[in-house]
């Protein structure tokens, strides 16, 4: 698998994604429902913005793990959540792990007006090898 970064700029860096990204020669491609802060036993959390964004992680990362994927194979990542005011402060979380797996990735942030219960982000990939 061959991927091209596109950036004609620099400002997007210190947000973590890029601009867009060409991919050639993929082997396979795995589209991730969106991940949220549910428990492996299916309850959903109504935990705080930063702890249920840990937990989205995690879940998604099982489930890209589980594929025989890794992450650093995304390419495009949605991020969901009902308060964008409450997500920006524990963004460096997600930061912090798009950087730990060299992720380079397109990125839209969509603010929505709810989602599934209690839940106040959700993930959402693709992922190629």
């Amino acid at each position: 698998m061959e991927k091209r970064i596109i950036n004609p700029w620099q400002w997007q860096d210190e947000r973590s994604y890029v601009q867009a990204v060409e991919v050639k020669n993929v082997t396979s491609t795995l589209y991730v429902s969106g991940q949220t802060a549910i428990s492996a036993g299916g309850q959903s959390s109504a935990a705080d913005m930063k702890t249920q964004l840990q937990l989205a992680i995690q879940n998604l990362e099982e489930v890209i793990t589980q594929a025989d994927f890794e992450c650093s194979g995304i390419v495009r990542l949605n991020i969901y959540t009902t308060n964008t005011a409450k997500l920006w402060p524990n963004f460096p979380i997600l930061q912090e792990w798009i950087a730990k797996h060299n992720i380079k990735q397109a990125t839209t942030l969509f603010e929505v007006k709810s989602l599934f219960e209690t839940l106040t982000v959700e993930l959402e990939a693709t992922v190629v090898k």
